[in-house]
This record gives structure tokens, sequence and C-alpha cells, in this order.
């Protein structure tokens, strides 16, 4: 039997009952724009969070970038990001005219190296954009501090880390402000696009409610030259669904982490490593080497699903080619040897056990 990569069908099964009642109020409403289910889902998710506000827009990149337009960072700016992630932190930064800086990861973690920061800092920068890559949190005090120090925000990509912590605090809670996304394979995912600002900073909510919706709070009368970017909502029903399971879901994914992290023990891979305070929510779970091909080959072989996160460096992407980037080669190493495996709370030890075989045979 196979083992696909991640099966939504199933994933989302797990919540059918409550997803189809989410979607029969809002029908029965007839009301399908900012209404009583995104307002209802912004409470509950602010307090999951733990955290004075959340604003529903249209999508993870959107959020990023009405934090930075609502910080009012433009052209001329700088903003630190990491040189190892998915491609929508950099364009969040290029898409109000910044210009995104790459600062290392540190290997083990894969998350940015937050002694490498200061050295990237110049007059320029305004903000600095760490990401909880695969669900696991930055080490989000060192960097903290370093903003500190330059009076830069503190802006959290925390599309993949829905319920992670750090030190204690929620992912979404520790910066000046985060963004999340809600894409169907998120821990906590949608039913299509979606995403979600969350916040303790009052006039920053203030004003990315009017950034989200064409500018405006009264109908008609326009403050600022906003956007249209907002959650539907359908999305915001099918996301309080899930939503009351999403710990419960989060410890199943840790359990199927724990278990790979046994059953690899020995291979000649490089395992993922948990920054000290870190509790991850393990959003994907990736391996090293640099036999990668092969793996690859065997785990077809066997009808399991793998994928790579992320195959080609942001620096090194045709949207930036043309530009000029500072070496950076651990992330070039990266492209070329990681690997994740499948993970989702529906695997059972068996299924972890059947991955792992191959891999160690190889």
């Amino acid at each position: 039997m196979s083992i696909p990569f991640l099966d939504l069908k199933r994933l989302n099964g797990a919540h059918d009952e409550a997803i189809r009642a989410g979607i029969a109020r809002v029908l029965d409403s007839g009301w399908y724009i900012l209404g009583a289910e995104v307002q209802a889902f912004e409470r509950e998710f602010a307090a999951c969070c733990e955290v004075k506000h959340c604003i529903g827009v249209a999508d993870g990149l959107d959020a990023l970038v009405l934090i930075l337009r609502a910080y009012g960072v433009g052209a001329g700016d700088e903003v630190i990001v990491p040189s190892n992630t998915f491609i929508a932190t950099w364009l969040a930064v290029s898409a109000v005219g910044a210009t995104p800086v790459p600062v290392e990861p540190r290997p083990g973690t894969h998350n940015m190296d937050p002694g490498l920061i200061e050295a990237a800092v110049t007059p320029r920068t305004k903000a600095v954009m760490p990401v909880h890559l695969y669900g696991q949190p930055c080490e989000m005090g060192a960097i903290q501090a370093v903003a500190a120090r330059h009076r830069l925000k503190v802006i959290e990509d925390a599309a993949q880390a829905h319920g992670a912590r750090w030190q204690g605090q929620r992912a979404g809670s520790i910066g000046d402000a985060a963004g999340f996304s809600f894409y169907p394979g998120k821990n906590l995912g949608a039913l299509g696009d979606g995403g979600a600002i969350t916040t303790n900073d009052d006039a920053l909510a203030d004003k990315l409610r009017l950034l989200r919706n064409y500018g405006s709070t009264q109908k008609y009368r326009h403050e600022v030259q906003g956007v249209n970017s907002r959650l539907d909502e359908m999305q915001a029903a099918v996301l309080r669904a899930k939503l009351p399971s999403l710990d419960e879901d989060n410890a199943a994914r840790r359990r199927v982490a724990a278990a790979y992290l046994q059953a690899l023990q020995g291979a000649d891979v490089v395992l993922p490593e948990v920054a000290e305070g870190a509790e991850p929510v393990w959003h994907l779970f990736v391996i090293r080497t640099p036999r990668r091909a092969a793996v690859q080959a065997a785990l077809t072989a066997e009808g399991i699903g793998h994928l790579v996160h992320y195959p080609l460096a942001c620096h090194l992407q045709p949207a930036y080619a043309g530009e000029s980037w500072p070496a950076l080669p651990i992330a070039e190493r990266l492209q070329h040897e990681v690997l994740s495996l499948p993970m989702a709370p529906y695997l059972t030890a068996e299924d972890v056990e059947r991955v792992a075989a191959v891999i160690r045979r190889v």
C-alpha cells in the first residue's frame, strides 16, 4: 500500500462533520464577505496565538506584504530575511519596493542564524523577518535582542508554525506582528487560500483592517489606498471547524517525528535538530543526504511520497536573476540535500518504520 506525502482528503476527513456544518452556516446566512464567521475565527485564532488581534487576509503572502506596508517599509529600505525559505518571504519584501537582505541558516535547524544578523544590518534596515521553517520556531530571544539594539521591527513568518512555541510563547505572539498562511497543506489548512496577521499592536491592527479592505471601514469611504485581501466566510468556517483540534493534531505530529528520529538513528542521513527552547509542530520532517536521488528513487519504487523543500534557493531563482547577492553556501548546499518525508497526524508507527526501512537500506 502506498504512503502519499500528504493525503488531504484523509486529513480533512477527520473534521468532515464540523466542516460541512460550517459551510452550511455560511450558505444559510447569505453573507459571504467579512461576516460573522471571519469575526469569530479572528477571535478564536487570536486566543489560540495568545495575542490581542487577528486580521484575516487572502493568503500568507498578503499577510507579510500588508504588515510591511502598515509599518511604512518601502523603496530604499532593507529587510533581513533567511537565505533558506520559501520564496514568499522574499517576494513580500520586494512587493513593497524594499530589498531582501539574506542571512544564512544554522545547518542543524535550517532556520536563520541569529549570530549572523548583526553584520547584515545597515542604516537602511527597517525590519528582520525570521521564518519558523518546517514548523520549528526560530531562536527568537537572540533575534529580538539584535532587533532591539538597532530599533528594527520583528515580523514573524509563521506560515508553517501554527501552534508552535518558543520559550513557552506561541509563534505569532513573539515579534511585533506575524503572518500566517492557511494553504490546504498547513497544520491548520483551509480548503483553498487564506491567511492571517497576528499582533498586539493596536494601531497596527487598525491600519491593517483598513488596508485589507480597499482602505475602508465605511462603505464607499476610503481613508488610504488599500487592497482587496480578505479571508472569505467559507474558508473562515472551515478553519473554525479544524482549529479546536490543532493542538491535538500537532501532538500527533510530534509523535510521528519522534518515531522518525528513533527509526533513523544510525542511518547515513542528517536528522533535523531542535533548538533549545523550541516546541516545533513538525509541519515538515526534513532530512539531509548527499545521496538524495538514490533515496528518492527507492522511496518512489515503494510507493512512498516525498518532496524537496526547497530545490532552488531564493537568490538563484529566475525571479531574482541579475541581482547581486553575497555568497550563500549553506542555502546552496541545502537545496541539493534536503528531503521531506511523509508527515501528518494520521501516520502510524508502522508507516514510519516502512519509510525508515527504505532509507536505511539505501
